[in-house]
């Protein structure tokens, strides 16, 4: 019984963690943007971002799927 209270107790300090990850995902806003070399009045094309989303770089492979990511839910 005791483990589960600690497994429980650990569950909901980890809700509250990821309760505000996206403020922090985008603590630098414009920088995927910059990297890719696209101005700040366009959209970045759909070829780029996947290119960018296979990159060696994990930061800008995060980005990229966040940006992906975020368009699906933005309204058109």
């Amino acid at each position: 019984a005791a483990v589960n209270a600690k497994r429980a107790k650990k569950g909901r300090r980890n809700m509250a963690k990821k309760k505000d990850w996206i403020q922090k995902a985008i603590k630098n806003p414009g920088a995927l943007r910059k990297k890719l070399g696209v101005k700040g009045n366009k959209t970045i094309p759909a070829k780029k971002l996947n290119k960018a989303a296979k990159s060696k770089n994990p930061t800008t492979r995060r980005q990229a799927n966040l940006a992906k990511t975020l368009s699906k839910m933005r309204k058109k």
